[in-house]
């Protein structure tokens, strides 16, 4: 099955850049020689962050269509899609790094997934950047760009990434929130995990409690009580954006994809599509054109 869109990795997505690993850049420039790649949907094999100092716009995160604003923060994990379309004069920062770039660094691999920015859920992945926080970021950025210009310190520079991620994670943050114990947030993540793996093959909350070792009602009251869904509604959300996905590769006909998404056939795939998007399939894939 050929591929559904272009899916770039560090070094292809920018021209002449050698460094697989990290990517740093003002946002100006970047544009300058990336944008006619990068304005058509496309995805990444690492993580991505943009932050926007000036301009206006638009950019979509996963189909989803956000207005360009001054000081916002947007966040891109593996595997998810975007594209561009920035008016001049459009400026910021641009970081790129590899999915492999902290795991020697951090005793815990999935630390960044404690993050609600890096969930994978583009609707907690654009953020706004309040004025009492705005140097402080950019400062940051700043010193991120200088170690990548210059001595290239790649362990100064994993501290300064933290460093950025729990300083936007802490001024974005709108109210306080009840304390989450660990293995909920635990369970939470294993599910989701589960989810990315076997979308195409579970699609009942019960089959996933089996390999959890607990039962549905824990594992939805748990999804209700910490995102406000229901664990099915999470199952459902991952096939429909696996399907948004596929619709934009024009080789791919619907049928082949309800086919690769393990639906009984074309016409019941059709109906659960337009049942949670309410347009059909064929009228989604022509309103990315």
């Amino acid at each position: 099955m050929k591929q559904t869109i272009p899916v770039y990795d560090i070094c292809t997505i920018s021209a002449g850049h050698q460094h697989q690993d990290l990517l740093a850049e003002r946002l100006e420039g970047y544009l300058k020689k990336n944008y006619q790649r990068v304005h058509q949907q496309h995805g990444h094999n690492f993580y991505h962050l943009v932050l926007f100092t000036k301009g206006n716009g638009e950019h979509t995160l996963d189909f989803t269509r956000y207005t360009v604003q001054p000081w916002q923060i947007y966040f891109m994990t593996p595997g998810q899609v975007h594209s561009w379309h920035f008016k001049e004069g459009t400026d910021g920062y641009v970081i790129h790094f590899s999915a492999s770039f902290f795991h020697a660094f951090l005793m815990q691999h999935q630390y960044l997934e404690h993050f609600p920015f890096f969930s994978g859920n583009s609707k907690e992945q654009v953020l706004n950047i309040p004025a009492n926080g705005r140097e402080e970021v950019k400062a940051v950025f700043e010193q991120v760009l200088k170690e990548a210009a210059g001595a290239n310190e790649a362990d100064m520079i994993r501290v300064l990434l933290l460093q950025l991620f729990l300083l936007v994670n802490r001024v974005t943050v709108k109210e306080p929130k009840k304390a989450v114990p660990q293995q909920k947030q635990l369970v939470l993540r294993n599910f989701r995990q589960l989810i990315n793996k076997h979308y195409r093959r579970l699609r009942l909350p019960k089959e996933y409690a089996e390999l959890m070792y607990i039962t549905p009602n824990h594992l939805n009251a748990l999804c209700q009580d910490l995102l406000g869904k229901t664990a099915g509604e999470l199952i459902r959300e991952r096939v429909l954006l696996e399907a948004k996905r596929m619709l934009t590769n024009e080789d791919l006909t619907v049928t082949q994809i309800a086919t690769d998404l393990n639906f009984e056939d074309n016409s019941y795939f059709s109906r659960f599509f337009k049942k949670y998007e309410g347009i059909t399939p064929e009228e989604f894939r022509n309103s990315l054109i």
